[in-house]
């Protein structure tokens, strides 16, 4: 659904994540340093746009990676950013 989608990206900390997956696939552990947030709210956020069906989680040993379902999401981040200006 569009509006889950939306209410997902609506979150400054959520919106920088997907941005972050625009380099491809990226391991948890990495988002604490990137995003400046606990690995507790990482969790929590990364787990939201699990539900809202924006990031997709594969475990590799230890590690759990994240990648997007759709790069298509990086367009609709786009058009976001012209609109603000």
């Amino acid at each position: 659904m569009p509006t889950k989608i939306l209410k997902a990206l609506s979150d400054p900390t959520r919106f920088k994540i997907v941005e972050l997956l625009k380099q491809g696939e990226i391991c948890a552990c990495k988002f604490v340093p990137l995003t400046k947030k606990a690995q507790p709210t990482v969790s929590q956020h990364l787990k939201i746009l699990e539900n809202a069906g924006i990031v997709k989680s594969r475990k590799e040993g230890k590690m759990i990676l994240y990648s997007v379902t759709n790069p298509k999401i990086f367009d609709l981040i786009e058009i976001a950013k012209k609109m603000k200006k």
